[in-house]
């Protein structure tokens, strides 16, 4: 049985695998059909953190091969009111086959999982967002622009920035990271990756200056400046992080044909202008979709593991 935490865990062939596996039920479903691989099954979804994307992607996705899904907030369940985490997550996988959890502490999945019988999916912690991942890959490959590619980040050194930088070191791309100072990724995570890096040819650079990262880049991507959890913060950090948003002038530094991703929800005039999230508004918003087929081969992919 394996969980999926964090994209350290796995290795090139596995994350092109899930992803592959994606593609293939996309493709199915653009063509109308639809094949039950987890028919009956059901997948927990645990939301301390509220999300648009995640919900409706896992919800969707479980449905499409058969299955059902159970929303399970913090007024839902006792998670968090006094159970610890260690008996919740002993009943739930108990009673379901898979569970996603969206969160606030890596810690918090990484003890869910310990004790759970079924595969854990981190749908979103503060250090990592690897599903996110998993889509936004996928849109590169179906783009053509996978192969060689160099991606500027450019904003907070959040769990997106974590993530982008193991998923560098796993596939072997190039990526450059530029945040505000003060704003600099975790330096263990660097530190890791670049461990990692060393085996796949990847080069991870970080810098104060978004120019730099962005000069000749095939993929241009950002987040939001303010996280979930984050909000008292947002005022100050509008202050800190000017001149860090993504706008025409920036992204005439990348390369001719480059793209624009985002995670969203996205913030116009903050960290990304109008005018790039609308010209661009097409990759962002297969990238988003790709959120429901990519999962759909995460499941797939887990369940064929147990």
């Amino acid at each position: 049985m394996r969980h999926f935490l964090t994209l350290k865990d796995f290795t090139k062939d596995e994350i092109l695998e899930i992803i592959d596996i994606g593609l293939e039920i996309k493709k199915d479903l653009k063509n109308g059909i639809y094949k039950d691989e987890l028919k009956k099954q059901t997948l927990g979804m645990i939301f301390e953190k509220s999300s648009t994307r995640t919900r409706v992607s896992f919800e969707t996705g479980i449905f499409q091969l058969g299955g059902h899904a159970l929303f399970l907030s913090n007024r839902d369940i006792h998670l968090g009111r006094g159970e610890p985490v260690k008996d919740t997550a002993r009943v739930i996988s108990s009673m379901c086959d898979m569970v996603m959890i969206r969160t606030f502490k890596h810690s918090m999945i990484e003890e869910f999982a310990s004790y759970s019988k079924v595969p854990v999916i981190n749908g979103l912690t503060d250090t990592y967002h690897p599903v996110q991942l998993l889509a936004d890959y996928m849109t590169m490959i179906e783009y053509g622009i996978d192969e060689n590619a160099v991606v500027a980040y450019v904003g907070d050194g959040n769990n997106m920035t974590n993530s982008w930088m193991m998923l560098s070191a796993k596939l072997g791309f190039d990526l450059r990271i530029a945040t505000p100072k003060g704003y600099e990724v975790d330096g263990d995570i660097l530190e890791e990756s670049l461990k990692i890096a060393k085996g796949s040819g990847a080069k991870i650079i970080v810098t104060n200056d978004p120019k730099e990262a962005i000069h000749n880049a095939t993929i241009v991507t950002t987040d939001t400046w303010a996280s979930m959890g984050q909000e008292d913060e947002k005022e100050q950090r509008i202050k800190d992080f000017k001149g860090f948003m993504v706008d025409d002038l920036m992204m005439c530094l990348a390369k001719k044909n480059a793209k624009f991703l985002h995670c969203l929800p996205a913030y116009r005039g903050q960290e990304v202008s109008e005018s790039v999230l609308e010209g661009h508004s097409k990759i962002v918003f297969d990238e988003a979709e790709n959120r429901l087929h990519a999962q759909k081969g995460l499941m797939v992919w887990l369940n064929k593991q147990k």
